[in-house]
């Protein structure tokens, strides 16, 4: 009986294991296949469109994406089930965390259940804002150029309120590094 049970165990991880590395794989070939086509040019545009979203928090209240107007905002849109997702949000927590008093401000749009949203938010430590999209937040992304409906997707808007960079799939730590270091 103990065998059984530990078989099962096994069987069990190895299949949370393999569901992993599919999704995590499945992501991988998605970016690789994605292309210019994929993503709009959105480089220059005006994000107005996206300072007139309001979304609820984990504590469900309202937050407009227009209060962070003037500072250098990332915006992620990704879900808790997304491993490249959640691979690459505790770079986004030590980005906050050293830049956030110079002026950037990540938010995190989540394509997810608030409960679910909320428990990794803790889990994580995040120390941005999680704001709830649900399945609209995919809706949102495509009007900012994420033709594929992938995620994650990530929006960067200067100070003076123009996108100048989108991210299909993970973003690169040095990447982003140079990116946030010359709008700062």
């Amino acid at each position: 009986m103990a065998t059984l049970f530990a078989n099962r165990r096994l069987l069990s991880g190895l299949a949370l294991a393999l569901a992993g590395a599919l999704a995590l794989g499945a992501g991988w070939y998605f970016r690789s296949i994605a292309s210019d086509r994929d993503v709009v040019e959105m480089r220059g545009k005006d994000a107005a469109m996206l300072f007139g979203v309001a979304l609820p928090d984990i504590e469900g209240r309202q937050q407009s994406l227009g209060q962070w107007k003037g500072k250098v905002l990332i915006v992620n849109f990704w879900a808790t089930w997304c491993v490249p997702c959640r691979t690459e949000m505790p770079e986004f927590v030590k980005f906050q965390s050293e830049f956030g008093a110079k002026g950037l401000q990540f938010v995190g749009i989540a394509a997810d259940e608030p409960g679910k949203v909320k428990n990794f938010a803790l889990e994580l430590g995040l120390n941005y804002p999680a704001l709830i999209g649900g399945f609209g937040a995919i809706d949102l992304s495509k009007t900012l150029g994420n033709r594929l409906g992938a995620l994650p997707f990530t929006v960067i808007v200067d100070r003076s309120g123009h996108v100048v960079h989108t991210q299909l799939g993970p973003i690169k730590d040095a990447d982003l590094r140079s990116i946030v270091t010359q709008l700062l």
